[in-house]
C-alpha cells in the first residue's frame, strides 16, 4: 500500500499529476507581497503624489496651510462666535494671570517671566495653530521640568538661570517645527495611556512635595526624587511655623469650595474659573491690612511688556538637548493630545503635525521676548472650551487681558502672599 505524504510538491510534478487527472491545472509561480523589484505601472514615489496633491491647491488652500487662522476667520460669524469668544477669552486670561505667576515660581523663575510667557505665544498660536479651544502658556510640568535640569547647571538666583530658560523656548520650539515639518506627530500612538498617567501623577506629587515649603514655613531641599523631599520634610519638622499653614489652609478650603460649587451648579461654573484670582486677590488684601511678618510676599514685578531680546547661553547647549526633547514629547502628550479631543467635540478635523509646528513657532517668538517654554494646558483648555470658544480669538483675547496686566496692574502683585500662588499649582482647575 502506497503511503500518503503530506509534503509539498513541486510545482512539475503537479502538472504532471493534473495531466494524468483529464484535468488541466494552472500553476501560478509564488511572488514576494511586495513584487521582484518591479514597480506596478499605476503606482508612484511619494513624493510625486504630493507634489501632484500641491499643483492642485489654490491660494486659499495654499493660506490656509500656512496659516491655519484662515479657516475661522474667512468662516467667522460675527454676531454667533464673537460674544462666546470673549466671554472665554475673559475667562480663561483672568485664570492665567494668577496661574502664569505661580508656574514661573515653580520653574524657579521671577513671576514676571510666567506673565512673558503667557503673552507673546498666545498671539503667535492664535495665527499658527490648528487648534481653536487650546490655552497656551505657562504648565506646571514643564515648569517642574526647568526648574530640575537648570537648578543642576546653575544657581537659580543667578542671571544665567534666566537665560537658560529662555534658550530652552528657543531650542524645544525648534524641535517642534522639525518634527512638524517632518511629520512626525504619529508618534503619539506608541506612548501608552499607562505610561501617561504614571508620569503625570508622579510629577505631581514631586510638584506638590515641592512647593510645601510655603505651607509649612521652612525651606525643603531642592530635588526632583520623591523619597529626598519628604526626608527634608520631616528632618525641619521643628521649624514649622503656624501663619503660613493656616492662611494656605484657608485659602485651600476657598479653591476646593469654589471648584466643587462650579461643578455642582452650571449658573455657578464662573467659580471654577475664577478661584485662583479670588484666592490671591483675598490674601493680597489680607497682607496689605495686618502685615504680618511671617508670610512671605512675592515682591516687586517690573512693570511693562517684554522686549525684544536674542537669547543667549549658547555655551550650554548641548547640556540642554535632553530636557528640550522631553518638553517636546510633553507637548505632545498634553498639547496634541487635548487639542485632537476638543476638535472631534467642536466638528472640525485637527493635524497634529500642523499642531506641532504652530506650538514650535509659538516657542520661538516667545524666546524672543523672554518666555520660558509654553505649551498647551488641560486645565485652562477645559475652562476655554466650557466657556464656548469658538475660534482661536479666545486665545488673542487671553493675551491681550495679559498685556493689560503687565502694563496697569503689577504695582498691584508686589503683597501677593506665595502661599496663595502655591495653591493655584497644588489645586487642580478645573
Amino acid at each position: 500500500m502506497e503511503r500518503s505524504s503530506y509534503a509539498s510538491r513541486s510545482s512539475s510534478e503537479l502538472a504532471a499529476a493534473a495531466s494524468g487527472g483529464g484535468r488541466t491545472l494552472r500553476v501560478i509561480p509564488m511572488r514576494h507581497p511586495l513584487g521582484s523589484g518591479s514597480t506596478s505601472s499605476s503606482s508612484s514615489p511619494w513624493w510625486r503624489a504630493a507634489v501632484g496633491r500641491a499643483r492642485a491647491m489654490g491660494p486659499l488652500e495654499w493660506a490656509e496651510a500656512a496659516l491655519p487662522c484662515v479657516a475661522w476667520t474667512r468662516k467667522y460669524r460675527w454676531k454667533e462666535d464673537l460674544q462666546a469668544d470673549l466671554a472665554a477669552g475673559i475667562t480663561v486670561g483672568v485664570m492665567l494671570v494668577p496661574q502664569a505667576m505661580s508656574y514661573a515660581k515653580l520653574s524657579g523663575l521671577h513671576p514676571i517671566y510666567g506673565l512673558y510667557t503667557g503673552f507673546v505665544p498666545l498671539f503667535v498660536y492664535a495665527i499658527f495653530g490648528s487648534s481653536r479651544q487650546l490655552a497656551v502658556g505657562p504648565v506646571a510640568l514643564v515648569s517642574l521640568l526647568v526648574s530640575n535640569v537648570l537648578g543642576g547647571i546653575v544657581n537659580p538666583s543667578s542671571e544665567l538661570y534666566t537665560e537658560l530658560a529662555i534658550l530652552l523656548a528657543l531650542m524645544v520650539g525648534i524641535l517642534e517645527c522639525l518634527m512638524g515639518l517632518l511629520r512626525l506627530g504619529w508618534l503619539i500612538r506608541f506612548i501608552s495611556h499607562s505610561v501617561i498617567s504614571g508620569f503625570t501623577t508622579a510629577s505631581a506629587i514631586v510638584i506638590g512635595l515641592s512647593q510645601i515649603k510655603y505651607f509649612l514655613g521652612y525651606n525643603v531641599t531642592r530635588s526632583s526624587k520623591i523619597i529626598p523631599l519628604i526626608e527634608s520634610i520631616i528632618a525641619g519638622a521643628d521649624e514649622f511655623s503656624w501663619p503660613p499653614f493656616v492662611m494656605g489652609s484657608t485659602f485651600l478650603a476657598i479653591l476646593l469650595i469654589m471648584k466643587n460649587r462650579g461643578k455642582s451648579n452650571k449658573r455657578l461654573r464662573f467659580l471654577r474659573a475664577s478661584g485662583p484670582l479670588t484666592a490671591v486677590v483675598l490674601g493680597t488684601i489680607f497682607v496689605k491690612i495686618f502685615h504680618p511678618p511671617a508670610i512671605s510676599v512675592v515682591g516687586e514685578i517690573p512693570q511693562g511688556l517684554p522686549k525684544f531680546s536674542i537669547p543667549q547661553g549658547f555655551e550650554h547647549l548641548m547640556s540642554l538637548v535632553p530636557t528640550a526633547a522631553l518638553i517636546t514629547g510633553v507637548a505632545i502628550l498634553e498639547s496634541v493630545g487635548i487639542a485632537k479631543a476638543l476638535a472631534a467635540k467642536n466638528g472640525y478635523e485637527l493635524d497634529s503635525n500642523k499642531e506641532l509646528f504652530g506650538l514650535g513657532i509659538a516657542n520661538i517668538c516667545g524666546s524672543f521676548f523672554s518666555s520660558y517654554p509654553a505649551t498647551g494646558s488641560f486645565s485652562r483648555s477645559a475652562v476655554n472650551h466650557e466657556s464656548g470658544a469658538k475660534t482661536g480669538l479666545s486665545g488673542i483675547i487671553m493675551g491681550i487681558i495679559i498685556g493689560s496686566a503687565l502694563l496697569f496692574m503689577t504695582p498691584l502683585f508686589t503683597d501677593i502672599p506665595q502661599v496663595t500662588l502655591i495653591h493655584v499649582i497644588v489645586t487642580p482647575f478645573p
